[in-house]
Formats: structure tokens, C-alpha cells, sequence
């Protein structure tokens, strides 16, 4: 089986009810996808995400914020409170964004460092967005003392510097479909050199979805695109990879492995 190790479900277009969201998790399933995790981006969505969630048993949940909806900050006390709930397996997604917001990067920074204290305080792993802030977000992790919960640096595009770094902290290395891009040489070689231990696969729906979907609302079905790319990619066998990105996610995300009773 695999793992969509990253997705936003509450974000679809295409699942705008509970009928069509029922759908596409059919759908995903068909294509051997047992699990899901449906990540929060925005405080003010949670409720909602985990009230559209409530009747998949397959999908678990993250609580943060992202660094592009940080404009007015944060209320850690919520949070936390969201972190406490049953469903909830990882605290994210929290990073630094310099590529799309450089101005709000004081704030960024901010609420990044409240958030890793927060993983810390709750002991559940971190969900990373970074881009274009390679050096700062090694170095928040490492004074917020991450290390000590983990997490993945999600939908990777940076190099196998940053990569090395995360991995050398307990950090996993997650692929999406952007591995599928025509212009996504770089991020292919990185890919080549993570360990298998360290390596989880994923969406990232509703965007980016891989070759041959390009165009398409990205879900959940199309991991198995990129699980089968990063197979040939690293001249594994398609098995091989959903069985160990299956184990690195319950070995991260512990919370998980028990909801699943593994």
C-alpha cells in the first residue's frame, strides 16, 4: 500500500461535499492508497477541515500554520488545542517562505520558532515548508531543538545540501509530483541520494499534480504516479517503494501508526 503523506482534502474543488469527497478517496484507494494525511494551512480552518474529515477513519490531521498565512500571527494556546486532539499527528505545516513573502520574513520567523516550541511541548513531529530560505530554516530547527521530535521537509525542491542537513537532524525528505517536471533535474539527483529510510512520497493536492495529470486538480490517486516515477528514478521496484515510505510514515508520524493499530 502507500501513503499520501501530504495533502489538503478541505481544499479540493473538485470534492466540494462529502458525497464527492467520499469519491476521490474511493479512487485513491482503488490505486492502493490506504492512508491520507490532510494538512492545516490557515488557523481559522481547522474546525472545518476536521469536521469534513470526521467520517474518514483513514485520514489523519496536522494543526499550524503556513508561512504564507501568517499575517496575524498566531495563537498558540489554540493551537496547542487543536495539537491535543486524537486525530491530530503532526504539528504544521510551519516553515519560512522568502521566494513568495521576503517582506513578512521577521514574522515568519516568529511564528516558525513558536511552532517548533509548540511540536516540542506537545512531542509530535513538524511539517516543513521551505523555499528559498535554505539556511534559516536549518538553523530555527536546530536551536528550537526539532531533532528531538523530527519531521519532513515536505513537497522538497532545495539541494542535496539542505537535504543532507535535514536528514543528518532525523528529518525525513518528502517527494511530490513537482520530481515529474520537465525542468526538475536538480530535484531528480537530490532524490536519487536520499536513504531509504528517510524518503516519504506525496500530493501535495490540490496542487501540482504529476506527469501525466498536468492541468489537472491534483489528488490523492496520483501519489501512486509519483511513488512509480521515484521507482525508476532510483531503479527500485515500485513494491519496494510503497513499502518502505509506508514504514518511514508510521515510524514519523507515531500518532498515526496507533490510530492505525500498528
Amino acid at each position: 500500500m502507500l501513503i499520501d503523506s501530504h495533502c489538503h482534502l478541505d481544499r479540493l474543488k473538485t470534492a466540494p461535499d462529502q458525497d464527492a469527497l467520499t469519491n476521490i478517496i474511493n479512487a485513491a484507494k482503488a490505486r492502493d492508497i490506504a492512508y491520507f494525511l490532510c494538512v492545516n494551512v490557515r488557523q481559522q480552518g481547522f474546525i472545518e477541515m476536521k469536521q469534513k474529515m470526521a467520517s474518514f477513519d483513514e485520514v489523519f490531521l496536522s494543526a499550524g500554520v503556513h508561512p504564507l498565512d501568517v499575517q496575524d500571527g498566531l495563537n498558540v494556546e489554540e493551537i496547542e488545542r487543536f495539537a491535543r486532539d486524537e486525530k491530530v499527528v503532526a504539528i504544521g505545516e510551519t516553515g519560512l517562505d522568502y521566494f513568495y513573502a521576503n517582506e513578512t520574513k521577521a514574522l515568519q520567523q516568529s511564528c516558525f520558532e513558536q511552532q517548533i516550541d509548540l511540536a516540542v511541548k506537545v512531542n509530535k513531529p513538524l511539517i516543513i515548508h521551505t523555499r528559498d530560505a535554505r539556511e534559516d530554516t536549518i538553523d530555527f530547527l536546530k536551536r528550537g531543538n526539532a531533532d528531538s521530535v523530527g519531521g519532513v521537509l515536505h513537497c522538497f525542491t532545495e539541494n542535496w545540501e539542505m537535504a543532507k542537513a535535514a536528514i543528518d537532524m532525523g528529518f525525513y525528505i518528502s517527494v511530490s509530483g513537482i520530481v515529474t517536471f520537465k525542468n526538475a533535474a536538480e530535484l531528480r539527483s537530490v532524490i536519487r541520494k536520499v536513504p531509504k529510510d528517510r524518503l516519504l512520497v506525496e500530493t501535495d493536492s490540490p496542487y501540482l499534480a504529476p506527469v501525466p495529470h498536468r492541468g489537472q486538480e491534483n489528488q490523492p490517486a496520483f501519489v501512486r504516479d509519483v511513488a512509480e516515477f521515484v521507482a525508476e528514478l532510483r531503479g527500485e521496484k515500485y513494491a519496494d517503494i510503497a513499502d518502505y515510505t509506508t514504514e518511514n510514515f508510521f515510524n514519523l508520524f507515531k500518532d498515526a501508526a496507533r490510530i492505525a493499530g500498528r
